[in-house]
């Protein structure tokens, strides 16, 4: 059966992979574009996208969504009936052994599968000579606009095979034509005076080349000037530029911008007017607006600093918290950008679906603000559920419920509350999470001594609390963990966030030490080999456990068995060692700083750059004020070991557009731990590899460090090392595709004694241990989620002996990883 299918698809692939299969007699497809300037052949993209008509969308060079389309027929059935006159022996031999309804059914079924086959690819592009034409004037206006008002732009069609052409475009540019003088005519005098204040940033400077964007964007600079100097009515169409002369024998140009007054129109007749300078008289704020109430009488009013806070039902915000979002003030000139800056705050606050600023002028002099605020429902219920596997859980359920409180204090403030809760079958057996997370972010900063003025307003700033508990059963070591945590936030501009954590405490406690030996199998088979040789037994097996811990410090403490088999002796040490710190308690209390530079215009950009980078300290401020100490001279609190580190991650991404239908994207992460005062590094803060969204050929944990041999079922390190290069591309519809390399490890770099050689980071050297995994991927864009599958081989393997490079690089030893959305 599974041969009989893969050679119904490879019959389906070799039938559709005929690129002119719907290709008609006398047409040609089009292959490909060529843009000659000057007689030489150009791969600038900006020529390209004047271009009217292109080929079909390519993935890896090949046409998969036109091979998609060819699988269906454009001239097949368009409904039942039609369908029976073309498989009359199929329709009849449906309604003989079932019924007619049932034919009916089948042909339908056909016609749908037709259907998605051309809906969901791409049809052939087909060279169009009115849109070569096109083209060809869209060139000879962008080259107009350029400056070469002489410009020339030819076409030429070319056959390159059976009805498959390229079109050749050749353009002659001629000679730049300069700016020559330039001078200015602006009617009202309050705008001249404004520009000649402002005219040392003009874009249009003597002897520049003549180039439309630079008179585009004068014109928008004079606009935004003004109208954020108070002149509320001014508007683009007032400006012109004159005396441009495109048939200039000198190539040279003058330019005259000239400025017009306002144009009024009363009674039908027109006449030009001033412009002024406008101040701000009177603000209103409509805190509970509704297009179905906005005719009712207002019952709760409140006047703060001069501006009223308006309500048709109760006024439920507090004006000296809402007011902290208003940019625009009584007695202010009118300025566009503080009335984008207040509509950009409030919508940041989450309180409200939307947000609209109108204004009414009262006289030549005044406007009047009127600020529309429609609320969210205060309170949100959430249910999250999600059905997951992995190396560690074979089967998990999961569920989380929420409740949002909005505007909680009257001061536009967000309180969640979540409960969670998991039961899965792990490799020891049934299991179950239970935890709860309570937060609280105010839109501002919280800070006494009057901190919160450092910070000015306009960079949004926010203050987040939070708490939270979560115990495990039959987990690892079945953890209590509980946290709190004071962020700030602010943006410094729509592209660097800053973010202080300035108390991020963990209380990690181990519930079940016990069975330490059980998750980690792995050091129970070391430790009995050990026991087997300290007893001079080959089939001794330690009983856990009573009789490992002593059997450790025994060891540990016996110079004679060290000196004759230090091997082992190591070995045991090691283990002891790993022990303590993984199933030691833990209190963290971090202090950390995030910076992150993001210049992604907007979602659908997708040539854009990130950086992120967090530096953290746990335990200074705490070790300093505590001087009690356990038996390993760790510093305690309250007899509870405290972690002392620093940490610095740092990540870089890069992403660029390939074409209409294609991303390379490109992401290298590098952090380090580093612990002091004796202190252990706490599991949950070490770095691990492997896994979806890391290095994709090895599961979570699996990887590391160094060239370690595999089989310890955790593996942690204090440095780590990850990049990835994912090819990404369309296939049909919503169908997507990815081809990626991931390459990294993890080390210790802590030169702590029981760290065996292999782990250790070795400088420049060790780079020869990365692994390097590759493989490919499917995802599904649902547009507000993308599911993912990706399948990841391994590629270099530096724990093996002899010839590391693609000895398991086969499907055999495929890695399958779930995600949703992307890697990075």
């Amino acid at each position: 059966m599974k041969k009989l299918s893969f050679y119904i698809l490879l019959v389906l692939l070799v039938t559709s992979c005929n690129s002119i299969k719907r290709v008609a007699e006398g047409e040609q497809l089009l292959t490909k574009n060529t843009i000659f300037v000057d007689d030489k052949k150009t791969s600038g993209t900006e020529d390209y996208n004047y271009v009217i008509q292109r080929p079909n969308a390519k993935a890896l060079g090949i046409p998969l969504s036109l091979y998609f389309y060819n699988l269906g027929n454009p001239d097949g059935s368009k409904n039942s009936a039609e369908w029976e006159k073309r498989h009359p022996k199929t329709y009849k031999f449906f309604k003989n052994v079932f019924s007619e309804k049932q034919s009916i059914g089948v042909a339908k079924s056909f016609i749908g599968i037709n259907n998605w086959f051309l809906t969901s690819g791409q049809a052939p592009v087909i060279i169009d000579d009115i849109k070569i034409n096109r083209t060809v004037n869209e060139l000879k206006s962008y080259y107009f606009t350029e400056g070469y008002f002489q410009a020339e732009v030819t076409s030429k069609r070319d056959t390159v095979g059976t009805k498959k052409g390229a079109v050749n475009y050749y353009i002659g540019k001629g000679k730049a034509t300069f700016l020559d003088s330039i001078s200015k005519k602006i009617m009202s005098p309050v705008l001249d005076s404004i520009y000649e204040e402002n005219k040392k940033y003009t874009f249009l400077k003597s002897g520049d080349q003549y180039n439309n964007s630079n008179f585009e964007n004068e014109a928008k600079r004079i606009t935004k000037l003004y109208r954020n100097n108070g002149v509320y009515h001014f508007n683009l169409n007032s400006i012109g530029f004159h005396e441009i002369d495109t048939a200039s024998v000198n190539y040279k140009t003058n330019v005259d911008l000239k400025i017009s007054d306002r144009i009024i129109e009363e009674d039908g007749d027109y006449f030009y007017k001033p412009y002024k300078i406008q101040k701000i008289k009177k603000i209103n704020v409509y805190t509970d607006y509704t297009y179905s109430d906005k005719d009712k009488k207002i019952k709760d009013s409140l006047s703060y600093k001069g501006v009223s806070y308006l309500a048709h039902d109760k006024l439920k915000y507090n004006p000296k918290y809402l007011s902290q979002s208003l940019f625009i003030h009584p007695n202010e000139i009118y300025s566009d950008s503080l009335r984008n800056l207040t509509r950009s705050h409030l919508r940041g606050l989450k309180n409200f679906k939307t947000n609209t600023i109108k204004y009414r002028e009262l006289n030549d002099d005044e406007l009047e603000a009127n600020i529309y605020l429609t609320p969210i429902e205060k309170y949100t219920l959430g249910f999250e559920t999600e059905l997951s596997r992995s190396n560690i859980r074979n089967f998990d359920v999961s569920g989380k419920f929420s409740i949002l409180n909005r505007n909680t204090f009257r001061g536009a403030e967000i309180f969640k509350l979540s409960v969670s809760g998991s039961y899965f079958n792990s490799n020891n057996g049934p299991g179950w999470e239970l935890g709860t997370d309570l937060s609280l972010e105010v839109p501002r900063f919280m800070a006494p001594f009057g901190l919160n003025k450092l910070v000015p307003k306009r960079m949004s700033p926010t203050t987040s609390f939070y708490t939270g508990l979560v115990v495990q059963r039959n987990i690892g070591l079945d953890k209590q963990n509980i946290n709190v945590g004071v962020n700030y936030k602010w943006n410094y501009n729509s592209k660097k966030t800053l973010q202080l954590e300035v108390l991020n405490a963990q209380y990690i406690r181990n519930l079940n030490v016990d069975n330490y030996f059980n998750v980690y199998a792995s050091e129970y088979s070391k430790l009995n080999t050990v026991a087997q040789t300290f007893y001079n037994d080959p089939t001794y097996q330690l009983s856990v456990p009573n009789e490992v811990l002593s059997f450790m410090s025994m060891v540990a403490t016996d110079t004679s068995f060290a000196t004759n088999n230090p091997i082992e002796s190591q070995s045991n040490l090691n283990i002891l060692n790993r022990y303590n710190i993984i199933s030691s308690d833990f209190l963290i209390p971090v202090i950390a700083y995030n910076f992150t530079y993001n210049n992604q215009s907007n979602y659908e950009d997708q040539d854009f750059s990130y950086f992120r980078i967090r530096i953290a300290n746990s335990g200074n401020v705490m070790g300093l004020l505590s001087n009690q100490t356990n038996n390993r001279n760790q510093k305690t609190v309250f007899k509870i070991p405290v972690a002392q580190y620093f940490k610095t991650d740092i990540e870089y991404k890069k992403f660029w557009q390939l074409g209409e239908n294609s991303v390379l994207g490109f992401r290298a992460f590098t952090g380090v731990i580093m612990p002091y005062g004796d202190s252990d590094i706490p599991f949950s803060k070490s770095y691990f590899a492997g896994g979806s969204n890391d290095i994709r050929a090895w599961k979570t944990y699996d990887l590391g460090p160094g060239t370690r041999q595999q089989g310890l079922e955790y593996n942690i390190g204090s440095f780590k090392f990850l990049s990835s290069l994912e090819y990404r591309f369309d296939l049909v519809g919503s169908l997507k595709s990815a081809i990626f390399i991931d390459a990294g490890n993890i080390w210790d770099i802590t030169g702590q004694d029981f760290i065996d050689d292999a782990s250790k980071f070795n400088g420049f050297s060790s780079i020869k241990d990365l692994a390097v995994g590759a493989g490919f991927g499917l995802r599904y864009d649902f547009k507000f989620l993308v599911a993912r599958l990706d399948l990841g081989f391994k590629a270099h393997e530096p724990y093996l002996s002899g010839n590391r490079w693609f000895r398991n690089f086969n499907f055999g030893n495929t890695v399958y990883n779930i995600g949703i959305n992307y890697p990075f």
